[in-house]
């Protein structure tokens, strides 16, 4: 007898932050992606990670980082023009 798959499964879920969703998920990179998308190494954005300074997404054992969470974290670094 087969089992019945859970709908559960199926639906779209709000962010781990808690923003609901629009109808498009937010992007999940890898660290190498990430690093790609900063212009950095792996080391600098694992070490941002460990450290806690920006925001992470773990999946079992790996760890995800959302493009909004790298562009806030570029905008807290930005130096206003005189």
């Amino acid at each position: 007898m087969a089992r019945p798959t859970s709908p559960r499964s199926a639906t779209p879920q709000a962010s781990a932050h808690g923003h609901p969703s629009h109808g498009a998920p937010a992007q999940l990179l890898t660290i190498g992606q990430a690093s790609e998308y900063l212009g950095t190494g792996q080391r600098f954005v694992r070490r941002l990670i460990s450290e806690r300074r920006i925001a992470y997404v773990k999946l079992g054992k790996h760890v995800r980082l959302e493009r909004c969470a790298l562009d806030a974290f570029v905008a807290a670094g930005r130096v206003p023009c005189r």
